[in-house]
């Protein structure tokens, strides 16, 4: 006699992984953006908070004043390091941009682009000791440059590079490389299928790739501290004060928040125009 089998539930697409299905899972991750986004914006704000205290160190808002910025704007020794650090990270930023697109629009091209992306990300992994280490025996001892701006401004370039390379990247590995071939067809030059074609669609990487040099030379520390030489930029000045005088934290407090009311309104600014605005147009 032939036993009947039993009825089986037909197999439910997901079943196996029954987490992937989890309801939770749009909760977990809006609370986990909301609490990174506490870590990233209330210390920034707290700072600017206490860079108006009477007591800043004791951790404690009030009472409020003013003589903080008083002291700031009275002491101009942090002007030269300021300027210093702006006409550096303005020219790495400036570098970076053009050196990452030409390398960003040819790498896609090269007969090894993956050996050659190696090469040009490998800074990212070295430790920034090291690095400044490696750079001050090389251009010291070896090629005898004395070290200053210039030194600085080389390491500086070699670790913002990278990341300026990875946002024009983004870009040069989606373009549709038939609007160059159409564009060659039509008897445009090579200059005028860049600046006509290619530059609009990669101008937000160009101008992303210099506000991350920009921004990466501007807060530089362990490497310029190989390379400076006798030469001061702004964040080693703001760590020697910090280091060697407890009485002048509160004036680096209130120096940081200077330029956190400055560089931040920019650069949202900038991000604007370029994402936004470009994209409603």
């Amino acid at each position: 006699m032939h036993n009947p089998v039993p009825d089986q539930k037909p197999a439910v697409a997901g079943a196996a992984h029954p987490w992937s299905y989890w309801h939770g899972w749009s909760s977990l991750g809006k609370w986990s953006g909301l609490v990174l986004l506490f870590l990233i914006y209330f210390p920034l704000t707290w700072l600017a908070l206490m860079s108006f205290s009477e007591r800043p160190l004791s951790g404690i808002p009030l009472p409020l004043t003013l003589k903080h910025y008083t002291a700031l704007f009275d002491d101009t020794r942090w002007l030269k390091p300021f300027g210093a650090s702006l006409a550096i990270a303005l020219l790495v930023g400036g570098i970076c941009a053009v050196v990452a697109t030409a390398v960003g629009r040819a790498l896609p091209k090269a007969a090894s682009p993956g050996r050659v992306l190696l090469l040009c990300l490998l800074p990212l992994f070295v430790p920034g000791m090291s690095m400044g280490a490696a750079l001050f025996i090389f251009l010291r001892s070896v090629l005898g440059v004395k070290l200053g701006f210039a030194s600085i401004f080389v390491g500086h370039f070699v670790w913002a590079f990278p990341f300026a390379l990875l946002i024009v990247l983004v870009l040069t590995t989606r373009f549709d490389h038939r609007l160059v071939e159409a564009s060659s067809d039509l008897g445009a030059s090579k200059w005028q299928t860049f600046w006509r074609i290619e530059f609009p669609l990669l101008r937000p990487a160009i101008i992303g790739a210099g506000l991350f040099g920009f921004l990466l030379s501007f807060n530089e520390v362990l490497r310029t501290i190989f390379l400076r030489g006798t030469e001061t930029t702004m964040p080693v000045y703001n760590w020697t004060m910090a280091a060697s005088q407890q009485s002048q934290v509160p004036i680096i407090f209130a120096l940081a928040t200077c330029v956190l009311a400055v560089t931040l309104p920019l650069l949202a600014g900038a991000f604007w125009l370029l994402y936004a605005r470009m994209d409603k147009d």
